[in-house]
């Protein structure tokens, strides 16, 4: 029986690359998104590259607890366990904490921590069930640095990390492992319209790569943090 991966935000960027890896690997994908269009061809191209494998991709908003929780909950019923678990979904809303627009705060930590929240206790129990999973919350370097123009994703990304680290201390006895991920900058949608040439940037890939080898390793080792800049360093 093939493995499952749940992975939120799963049709771009470094969900896509960790989605594409993963199945590539050999592993039943359960992944959403809130693009429709991109699910249904994202799902078309890997039932096309890996007929032996289920795939179920489903919109979300993940944002909403309670949409996040009845995904958690389909996912669990067409799979019956989730071996590996990525909380990916994110969104970056740049501004100044007094500056920014009314609601960015709300908007950024609903989408890149409340989801996370709730899609680790759904899961999280049926982990502890099986004894057994792998949680990865993918954070940034913004979780230990705070920057200029950053605001509230700072803080959002800053509460990730806490999750993170909670959910390491809670987990290790029922020998489920968590990682948290921190990317600089990553060649993503967050970046579309910059001028910086492409090699600024880590290729998604990369992190999809970083990602596998921590989840390859024994059942006796738990990678706690990746964490990986461009080679020239941050981009300020």
């Amino acid at each position: 029986m093939n493995p499952t991966l749940l992975i939120t935000g799963c049709t771009k960027g470094i969900g896509l690359a960790i989605t594409e890896k993963f199945a590539k690997e050999g592993f039943n994908i359960a992944g959403c998104s809130r693009n429709q269009n991109e699910l249904e061809l994202l799902f078309i191209s890997l039932s096309t590259l890996y007929p032996q494998q289920h795939f179920f991709m489903e919109v979300c908003d993940v944002a909403i607890p309670q949409l996040v929780k009845n995904f958690a909950k389909k996912v669990l019923k067409e799979f019956g366990k989730v071996d590996v678990l990525v909380n990916n979904a994110g969104v970056f809303i740049p501004g100044k904490i007094l500056e920014e627009e009314e609601g960015a705060f709300e908007k950024q930590m609903q989408t890149n921590v409340s989801s996370a929240y709730h899609l680790s206790r759904v899961i999280g129990l049926n982990m502890q069930k099986n004894n057994k999973g792998h949680i990865f919350n993918i954070c940034s370097t913004a979780s230990i640095t705070a920057y200029i123009n950053g605001g509230s994703y700072c803080i959002s990304k800053y509460a990730m990390l806490g999750l993170n680290q909670v959910l390491r201390e809670e987990l290790k006895e029922n020998k489920i492992k968590v990682t948290a991920v921190l990317p600089g900058a990553t060649l993503t949608d967050s970046w579309k319209g910059t001028d910086l040439p492409t090699d600024r940037f880590i290729p998604p890939l990369d992190i999809a790569k970083l990602v596998w080898n921590a989840y390859e390793l024994s059942e006796h080792t738990n990678v706690e943090q990746i964490l990986v800049r461009p080679m020239a360093g941050d981009i300020n």
